[in-house]
């Protein structure tokens, strides 16, 4: 009887460790499938990691030694770019003030003109008397010339203004420029 019960407590034991035995297999093949969706998505994820590194992070002082690069390198060819064009606006707003004081001089000498004679006398420098033009004619011509000329003298005032300004505005952008680099 002693053996009996020996053997049926060690089938009793048995049958516990065969019980836990496979609540633990069935707790591994949970875990297995578990993790098998997990990892399912691993090559897309690897994909995506890798394309994320593209986009990584550049430490402060680097960046502002690369700004400050640039800002030598490109900062003298922005001045000159900047002086190339304000000096060529300069030459076509002369040359504006120019092509209208001629176009007001040519409107003058043709309201003036009324005969071939004071036509050809219009051509002639001021203060050069005209051999077939009357004294009348002359006067109107000069006249004609000193209100040009006036008009030539406030378009040189514009003008110089104009230019007082432009290099105040200069001196504005270039202390704009200093206080930024600095």
């Amino acid at each position: 009887m002693a053996t009996t019960t020996t053997t049926s407590t060690g089938a009793a034991s048995y049958a516990d460790c065969v019980a836990a035995l496979r609540t633990s297999l069935s707790f591994l093949e949970s875990s297995v499938s578990t993790l098998g969706t997990g990892v399912a998505d691993f090559p897309r994820l690897v994909n995506v990691l890798k394309s994320v590194r593209h986009y990584e992070l550049i430490p402060q002082p680097t960046l502002v030694a690369a700004e400050a690069s640039l800002r030598d390198e490109i900062g003298p060819a922005i001045t000159t770019l900047l002086d190339r064009a304000d000096a060529h606006i300069a030459r076509v707003e002369r040359r504006i003030d120019a092509l209208k004081a001629r176009a007001e001089l040519q409107q003058g000498r043709l309201l003036h003109s009324s005969s071939p004679s004071s036509a050809s006398s219009g051509k002639r420098k001021p203060g050069g008397g005209s051999a077939s033009g009357s004294g009348g004619a002359s006067s109107e011509r000069i006249a004609v010339e000193a209100k040009l000329k006036a008009r030539q003298k406030e378009a040189l005032q514009y003008s110089v203004e104009r230019l007082e300004l432009e290099v105040l505005q200069k001196e504005r952008e270039l202390k704009k420029r200093l206080d930024v680099a600095a």
